[in-house]
């Protein structure tokens, strides 16, 4: 594991992506004028925000849209790209503790991302990935030539 990512710019990737979500819902709520408050509109959130951080990682080397802008990525803990089966390991069952734990284990998670010295979190430890600064190894490959 190098170049690990800390808790800041982890969190505020996090809530960038969040903001970016809740902004593709706000305007179709609005476009669609519907009801905020309907099971369907919050149900579509959370699976489009399910969706979202587990595909995109796949397909982007690691990355969502915050994670590129701020050039932190997830990765498997050998460096390798993270698959489909790692990232709903990652999120789904990482977020399912989280929520039958009342959210305790989100807080140690945020504690052992700002204590540990490979800043790994629960999820991380589930899913046997580390959040890095490093770019995808085909990218350093392009740049040198």
């Amino acid at each position: 594991m190098s170049n690990v990512a800390g808790f800041w710019i982890r969190l505020g990737a996090r809530l960038i992506d969040g903001l970016l979500i809740g902004m593709v819902v706000g305007t179709l709520v609005f476009l669609l004028q519907l009801d905020t408050a309907s099971q369907a509109v919050q149900t579509g959130e959370s699976v489009l925000a399910a969706l979202y951080f587990v595909l995109m990682p796949v397909f982007l080397y690691g990355y969502t849209i915050a994670k590129r802008v701020l050039n932190i990525r997830i990765v498997r803990k050998d460096g390798s790209n993270v698959g489909l089966g790692t990232m709903v390991i990652r999120e789904v069952i990482g977020g399912f503790i989280y929520g039958i734990t009342f959210g305790i284990a989100l807080i140690v998670s945020a504690f052992m991302v700002g204590l540990r010295k490979d800043k790994r979190s629960l999820h991380d430890l589930l899913a046997g990935t580390y959040v890095t600064h490093d770019k995808p190894a085909h990218w350093e490959q392009e740049s040198k030539v």
